[in-house]
Order: C-alpha cells, then sequence, then structure tokens
C-alpha cells in the first residue's frame, strides 16, 4: 500500500473524545501509553470515569499542564499525571491483582495489529533489534471486561493496521472488543470487521482501501 498524503480523519484528541463518548458511567478504565493516554481528558458530562494505571494508583486525572507536575506522580508511561479527589495508591502487585481478577471494565490500548478474529499485536514487531515493550498489556487483554484500541488506521508508510492475521508476536488472541481509528469507529464481531461509524468527510470505501480486510457496513 502506498503511503497516503492527504490529511483526512480525525485528530489523536478527537479520536479519544470519540471513544470517551461510549465508557459506560461509573467504569473502571486503564488507559495504554500513547493516545489512549489522551482519554483521561474527555469525560462526558454527567459521567464519572475511575482510571486505573497498573503502576499502582486508582482515580488518575489527566496530564498536568507543562512544568506544574509533581515528579512522583506518573502512570506506568512515566509521564506526569494527577489524582482526583478520593485517589487511592498501592503496591504494584495490588495493581495487577486488580486486574487479573477481573475488576477493571475497560482497557484502552495502542496497536500495532489488529487481526478480523480480534486478535492484537501491540508489543513487538518481532524483529531481531525490536524494543520489546509489552508492560502489562498481556494481563490486561487476558483481565479486563472489554477492551477498545485506539490507533492510527494505518502506519506512516501506509500499511494497515487492520488485517485478516496478525504478522507480529500477540499480545492477546481474540481479545478486541472495538477499534477507534483516524477514519472510524470498527466493532470485531464473529464475522469479522463491521463498521459502527465513520469520520465525517470518509466514506466507507476510503476505510476499505486502507484496510487489509474484508469491512461489513454499519447495521441499519
Amino acid at each position: 500500500m502506498k503511503q497516503q498524503t492527504e490529511t483526512i480523519g480525525w485528530t489523536r484528541e478527537e479520536m479519544a473524545q470519540r471513544l470517551a463518548q461510549d465508557i459506560p458511567n461509573g467504569s473502571y478504565v486503564n488507559l495504554g501509553i500513547g493516545i489512549p493516554e489522551l482519554v483521561a481528558r474527555f469525560v462526558p458530562e454527567g459521567r464519572t470515569f475511575i482510571y486505573h494505571t497498573e503502576n499502582g494508583l486508582l482515580g488518575m486525572g489527566p496530564s498536568p499542564a507543562e512544568g506544574a507536575g509533581d515528579p512522583e506522580l506518573i502512570n506506568a508511561g512515566k509521564r506526569h499525571v494527577t489524582a482526583n479527589l478520593g485517589a487511592a495508591y498501592f503496591h504494584h502487585a495490588d495493581s495487577f491483582a486488580m486486574i487479573r481478577g477481573g475488576h477493571l471494565d475497560l482497557s484502552v490500548l495502542g496497536a500495532m495489529q489488529i487481526a478480523q478474529n480480534g486478535d492484537l499485536a501491540n508489543w513487538s514487531t518481532g524483529k531481531a533489534d525490536a524494543i520489546p515493550a509489552v508492560g502489562g498489556a498481556m494481563d490486561l487483554v487476558a483481565g479486563v471486561k472489554q477492551v477498545f484500541v485506539i490507533t492510527q488506521h494505518c502506519t506512516k508508510a501506509g500499511e494497515p493496521k487492520l488485517v485478516e492475521a496478525c504478522s507480529y508476536p500477540l499480545t492477546g488472541q481474540g481479545v478486541v472488543d472495538r477499534i477507534y481509528s483516524d477514519l472510524a469507529v470498527i466493532d470485531v464481531t464473529p464475522d469479522g470487521f463491521r463498521v459502527v461509524a465513520l469520520c465525517p468527510g470518509v466514506d466507507f470505501e476510503t476505510v476499505q482501501e486502507r484496510t487489509g480486510a474484508p469491512l461489513l457496513p454499519a447495521q441499519k
């Protein structure tokens, strides 16, 4: 696939805001590193989300203004965060007990590849010089009730991230429920990828051209 040069679709912030609209009120949510962290900025009016980070904080708030962060208050990605009123701190092992015990409602993760059956690859390309960065992702996809992926639809080289089968080492098998890309919101179903919503100004054919597996149209 040739690299796409034209600018279309949602920005990263708009992707995060769109995802936040689909999180039920009162959910316990873990945010991965990168674009997923942006979701903490967007809480729809009238809802409360309790954000969890696996290094030991429940009640995480968004990143502080530049230079205003507490150097000892960071998330699992080593970024400065804030703590909401009522936040709790705990041991790393207790944090993973929450994950493995099924106490989190949702995990929001980035991806290198997502297969049409819901397989997720997001920690390594498998190359000899690749730097593995699995973090808590394998525990998260196995222990939470739902997994949302937020990612650019294609790589910087224009290759699709949504594929028939992952070629990179897997984080989890059949774990992804929904994908939020810069082009569309897509569900993983027993029949494959199904479009839920398109970014304004983007048509179905454009998304299909940039997807490495068949797409099903939105259900009416």
